[in-house]
């Protein structure tokens, strides 16, 4: 697959590792030990004894990303306009941000623009090209609604019609895949809008192939990646699409209300969002003025991650994901609907539920008797649930999980 990254593995010392990770030190990677003892957690404000599997729907912050976004807006009130407006130190900040969100991407400062959300980055890209009735935009059906309300939008205001392909939980070739949006494409086709990681099952999406597949039709592609960074790693000139969304309070463990919007230099002319209307930095007429602290903070998780590096951060995530898929596997009630272990997977893992235990009150079980958070996955594609571990959870938290859904599904 042409975006795949091959991941290291890290420490199984988890207080090393988290140490780093939480910006206590961005010393290395200490060697692993063995028989390291769980961790309290002390780097994270999770409640004592919960058992926290939900990164991919909002991942905590650490202790050290949340002091560095109140230290930042203690600054900003000192001075607030100082601050703010000219070159104000606050205002200076968000450019330091960019530069650092920048090489987390793969791309330059000026192609990037500070939202507030996935969503909000997408929306702008829907809302940012000028349409004619006729126009179609291409999706799967396992587009998270954050990522489709937008086309839904520009459909409704500007006669765009939505063409999907059908992606099923046994979908796992790649090639496949492409074909299938290849064949769905029509001479009216401008966007090819699709996630990086299906928010349904982990399914990691042929971008580079994908976007390739565009350009040579013409046709922008757009990509969701709010389940890719933060634990993939990411290049999106590599990637090759026109514009890519991500965000930063899932997987890159940052503040809630954070997100990133890239647009290729060349797709400018084609992709003009509100918020460039004046200019490129993030306070402007265009935009006024967005959460500063919450920037900070953002770059503060950026930071830790660049730190640790991604790849040692994805190579944990999927040791993790590894032990998760394995126990849900042994479960005769489950059906697992992510891919196996191999190049295709991502630390989402989900599988299917009998109907006769419904996804919501299996979940809303496992949280009340076993303090086990998990997320249900959406009942319009299938009645499962669905695990998303990082880099705080240990062997154990996958294993108590497990030993929950056994207990519930019995």
């Amino acid at each position: 697959m042409g975006d795949r990254v091959h991941a290291t593995q890290v420490p199984a010392d988890r207080r090393g590792f988290l140490g780093t990770f939480g910006l206590a030190t961005l010393a290395t990677l200490s060697p692993a030990s063995a028989g390291a003892a769980r961790v309290d957690g002390a780097d994270y404000l999770l409640e004592a004894g919960l058992v926290y599997l939900n990164t991919g729907s909002v991942g905590p912050a650490s202790r050290a990303v949340l002091d560095r976004t109140i230290e930042a807006w203690r600054e900003l009130e000192t001075n607030p306009v100082g601050m703010v407006y000219g070159n104000g130190a606050s205002h200076r900040a968000t450019d330091v941000v960019r530069e650092r969100a920048a090489a987390l991407l793969g791309c330059t400062a000026d192609e990037l623009l500070v939202t507030r959300s996935t969503t909000e980055a997408m929306n702008s890209v829907a809302t940012g090209i000028r349409w004619t009735s006729g126009d179609r935009v291409l999706m799967t059906d396992q587009e998270h609604d954050g990522g489709s309300l937008g086309w839904r939008h520009v459909a409704r205001r500007h006669g765009v019609a939505i063409d999907r392909i059908a992606i099923a939980t046994t979908d796992h070739d790649p090639a496949r895949l492409v074909d299938r949006l290849a064949a769905a494409l029509t001479p009216q086709t401008r966007v090819i809008s699709v996630s990086h990681v299906i928010t349904t099952t982990g399914l990691r999406m042929p971008i580079r192939e994908i976007s390739a597949l565009a350009r040579s039709r013409g046709v922008l592609c757009v990509v969701d990646g709010a389940q890719a960074v933060g634990h993939v790693a990411i290049d999106v000139r590599a990637l090759g699409c026109d514009a890519y969304a991500a965000c930063g309070h899932k997987w890159l463990l940052g503040p809630k209300g954070t997100g990133l919007l890239y647009i290729r230099k060349e797709a400018e002319d084609r992709i003009q969002p509100v918020q460039r209307e004046d200019g490129r930095r993030f306070v402007a007429h265009s935009t006024g003025i967005g959460s500063l602290p919450l920037i900070a903070g953002l770059g503060a998780a950026i930071e830790a991650a660049q730190a640790v590096g991604v790849a040692n951060i994805e190579g944990r995530i999927m040791a993790l994901r590894a032990r998760a898929y394995a126990g849900m596997q042994a479960i005769p009630a489950l059906t697992m609907a992510s891919p196996p272990p191999g190049p295709l997977g991502t630390g989402l893992v989900a599988a299917r539920v009998p109907d006769a235990h419904p996804a919501d009150a299996l979940r809303d079980r496992l949280r009340d008797r076993h303090r086990v958070i998990v997320k249900m996955v959406e009942k319009q594609w299938f009645n499962g649930i669905r695990l998303s571990p990082h880099v705080f959870n240990t062997e154990a938290d996958v294993d108590a999980a497990v030993a929950a859904l056994r207990t519930e599904l019995a």
